[in-house]
């Protein structure tokens, strides 16, 4: 006999990787039948207008990291280094250009060639990488430029005279994007498919939301760093659409069974975790295996919120003003993107606070300074406001040359040998008090 907790326990990795595996079959058949494709990046990737022509969406950041945890990465990497770019570049970039050179040969199918490329500032990387596809398949290339924070603890929000100055600077190149679209696909801009876009948009915005503040329970429903992941793939391929906006509906049900009833991503969580970074692809599921043998749980992570399109935010559009309400999203969630990589400390406070967080994990990586940069200041300067004890582990997103896993380990170990002997004096010191 099925039980409620046979349906709903592990549902959303279940249909996560579903979903997946369809978004790669269609990009297959995309690529088979020459068919036109959009590429675009996590942060800022203006799906909502590119599903409203019907263009299959290509996240080259998430072709790559699949190309590192399948274990095959090395041999693109390599590929791309032959090529001329040098070990030093951003991983991704290097995994993708071998993927191009390569035909659209990739892991979990073939990626089609770009008919046109969108990206926004929000990594400086992203405009040389959008450069390369132009000289590779001479497509058009359209850059959104979003204003960012100018410094921290002086962001402007929806009703501040500067971010309408702002959003209307975003809006104007909303509507050369949609003019350069047409012009690709030789179709007009449908508004009422474009609102219906927008809606499923709503639904998943509102349930990502729910699901990370679901780890506020104990234990956490789910582990921010493997499950996370899963969950994010979907809220990037599938953001605009009916079947994403499902799936997060049910991710919110299963969530919430399982705080409800105190069903944990681990049996036994003893450390709750916060993560900061991006994942160590290479190593991924031994690299989370480091900290749940201690009982360790990742519970949060600025991943979460840099890499999920600004859906994490809670946002929801304006359906009787579309365009005006995407570039007032647009400008909100890859300026929250910025600010969650370069300006992580009153997060990362916040979250101490609202999620009964033990420790902090920094994870510098190699090959991506966007994210890595700052990240020794930054636990310096929580270090001075927070007493939460801190890891500084570094390793890499895609290249396992730079990986030693037994200096991990040790490191691992001795922060987790740390948190348990501060606990046994806080234990000592309550009896003797």
């Amino acid at each position: 006999m099925t039980t409620a907790n046979d349906q709903l326990v592990g549902r959303g990795n279940r249909d996560g990787a579903a979903l997946f595996r369809d978004w790669f079959t269609e990009l297959s058949q995309t690529a088979e039948a020459g068919e036109q494709s959009a590429y675009v990046f996590v942060m800022g990737s203006l799906n909502e207008i590119l599903k409203t022509f019907d263009l299959p969406v290509v996240f080259p950041e998430i072709n790559s990291l699949q190309t590192a945890v399948r274990r095959v990465a090395g041999d693109y990497l390599a590929t791309a280094e032959d090529y001329g770019y040098s070990p030093d570049i951003c991983g991704y970039v290097k995994a993708d250009v071998a993927v191009q050179i390569n035909g659209g040969e990739h892991p979990m199918g073939r990626i089609p060639k770009p008919s046109i490329a969108v990206l926004t500032n929000a990594c400086n990387t992203y405009i040389k990488w959008a450069e390369i596809w132009e000289r590779m398949h001479d497509c058009p290339v359209v850059t959104i430029d979003v204003p960012g924070t100018r410094q921290a603890d002086t962001q402007t929000w929806p009703g501040d005279p500067d971010f309408e100055i702002d959003r209307r600077y975003v809006e104007k190149q909303i509507h050369e994007l949609i003019k350069t679209c047409e012009k690709v696909t030789g179709k007009k801009f449908d508004i009422d498919k474009f609102r219906e876009i927008l809606g499923h948009a709503n639904r998943m915005s509102v349930g990502w939301k729910k699901v990370i503040e679901a780890n506020k329970s104990m234990p956490a429903p789910f582990n921010a760093l493997t499950d996370g992941t899963i969950f994010l793939g979907v809220a990037n391929g599938f953001r605009g659409t009916k079947e994403g906006g499902d799936y997060f509906d049910d991710l919110v049900e299963e969530m919430q069974y399982k705080a409800e009833h105190g069903i944990g991503g681990l049996t036994e969580e003893e450390w709750r975790l916060v993560f900061i970074g991006v994942p160590c692809y290479p190593i991924f599921r031994k690299f989370n295996e480091l900290f749940t043998d201690w009982g360790g749980s990742f519970i949060n992570s600025t991943y979460l919120w840099f890499a999920s399109g600004g859906t994490n935010l809670g946002f929801e559009y304006d359906l009787k003003d579309p365009i005006k309400s995407l570039s007032e999203g647009l400008l909100i969630s890859v300026r929250d993107a910025m600010d969650s990589m370069f300006h992580q400390d009153r997060m990362l406070l916040d979250m101490v606070d609202d999620f009964n967080v033990d420790g902090i994990v920094y994870h510098p990586i190699k090959s991506c300074r966007t994210v890595s940069t700052g990240l020794a200041d930054s636990r310096g300067y929580f270090s001075g406001k927070k007493d939460i004890p801190s890891l500084f582990v570094e390793s890499d997103m895609m290249d396992a040359r730079v990986i030693s896993e037994a200096q991990m380990k040790n490191r691992i170990d001795a922060f987790f040998e740390g948190l348990k002997s501060r606990k046994d004096q806080a234990t000592i010191a309550g009896k003797e008090g």
